[in-house]
């Protein structure tokens, strides 16, 4: 690491009273390199991955935040499963435990509860970028660079659930479907399950996308053209490979937001069902888009992305 950075790092650790330790380099054949830890509370670990799969100067660092179960050190001699927790749009990797009381939600449980960092409106997945591809790569930096680390390093098995609100719906569904095997459960509260709008949700294919004000022709080309991108990654457009693991779907219609998703979740929902998934569904109509919602729905999905990781 430079000297200046390794300086400014040590400088803003004691300027914040936070116990940040630097972590060598990994050899130069990894992608994704852990820059820094900080052990934020008994069960809270921070930790600064940077990957070229991440857009900015010298692979700008996101943050990974861990909950952590009972017993976790670096040198156990036994793993963990994972629950990946992902954040909605212009949110982060603190937005769970600090709105969403994950970590009292979660004490006691045998599981490490991976809260990843993204950007104001990542939607989880390797941007298009006129055809260029490139980073920012959300999707590879998560699921190569992230999961490796976690294996790799900090005592995480193989055996996992996603779960996600808004955004991280879509990219829990996304990430359920497309990579077959990898997640044994999926939940999602108020997802954007539908972006594409093939259902016939409002919205329709002049207004495809999300509420989040990204450039959607960068992050999955233009409509018609990359249709099959978009189809990709759209959860209605693939629950033909969600059918083998229980699912979890809550949405209400009780605000502006919440109102819009409703259409994309009760269409998806049937969809799932048609198709023979296993789908918990939970319409409650007075429901918004807010931690007050997910914080309850999140409650209600647990004792299902626990067991299926066998915690």
């Amino acid at each position: 690491m430079p000297a200046p950075r390794r300086a400014a790092l040590l400088v803003l650790a004691v300027l914040l009273g936070a116990a940040i330790f630097l972590v060598p380099a990994a050899p130069a054949s990894a992608t994704g390199i852990v820059r820094w830890e900080n052990r934020v509370s008994d069960r809270i670990l921070d930790i600064g991955i940077s990957s070229p799969n991440l857009e900015g100067p010298d692979w700008s660092v996101k943050v990974v935040r861990l909950l952590l179960p009972p017993g976790w050190s670096k040198d156990a001699n036994r793993t963990w499963p994972t629950i990946w927790v992902l954040h909605g749009g212009f949110d982060n990797h603190r937005s769970w435990s600090d709105n969403g009381d994950l970590a009292a939600l979660t004490a006691g449980r045998e599981a490490i509860f991976v809260l990843p960092e993204t950007s104001w409106c990542s939607a989880y997945t390797d941007w298009y970028n006129g055809g260029n591809w490139g980073a920012p790569a959300w999707e590879k930096y998560l699921l190569e660079d992230v999961r490796t680390t976690l294996e790799s390093g900090y005592r995480a098995n193989t055996t996992r659930a996603v779960a996600g609100n808004s955004m991280g719906g879509l990219g829990a569904m996304k990430f359920a479907a497309k990579y077959s095997g990898m997640f044994q459960s999926a939940a999602s509260f108020s997802g954007n399950v539908d972006p594409l709008h093939e259902s016939g949700a409002p919205g329709g294919p002049d207004r495809p996308g999300q509420g989040c004000g990204a450039d959607w022709r960068r992050v999955w080309g233009d409509l018609p053209a990359q249709r099959d991108i978009w189809r990709a990654n759209n959860p209605y457009s693939q629950v033909n490979r969600l059918t083998g693991i229980p699912l979890f779907v809550s949405y209400g219609q009780a605000d502006g937001i919440e109102a819009q998703f409703y259409e994309q979740n009760y269409r998806f929902v049937d969809a799932l069902q048609g198709a023979g998934a296993q789908v918990d569904e939970r319409y409650v109509p007075d429901q918004g888009h807010n931690w007050d919602a997910w914080r309850i729905q999140m409650g209600n999905a647990l004792p299902m992305l626990l067991s299926s990781v066998g915690a």
